[in-house]
């Protein structure tokens, strides 16, 4: 969905919940605005998180180490870490 498409179904359903006061049989217009605030607001949350977890990257540590038995081995480490942000523009 993105970002744009969950605010988009918020201020829908927020305006269908509260402002409009039609009545259409067997369809509660309250409740389709609930509904699309919710829809928007998983949207949102479930996109945030999906930017967010692609900001990590995966580092490889390598380092020599002795073993108990005198050989030297080459360690090796993955972990994960945060990017830092990008510079501002023009910097």
């Amino acid at each position: 969905m993105g970002i744009g498409g969950s605010i988009f179904l918020l201020a829908l359903g927020a305006i269908l919940a509260f402002a409009v006061n039609a009545d259409i049989s067997g369809l509660d217009i309250n409740v389709v605005g609930y509904v699309l605030m919710l829809a928007g607001l998983v949207g949102l949350i479930v996109t945030v998180w999906f930017w967010n977890s692609r900001r990590r990257t995966v580092v490889e540590q390598r380092q020599p180490v002795v073993r108990s038995d005198g050989h030297m081995v080459e360690e090796v480490r993955t972990v994960r870490r945060d990017d830092p942000p990008p510079p501002p523009y023009g910097s």
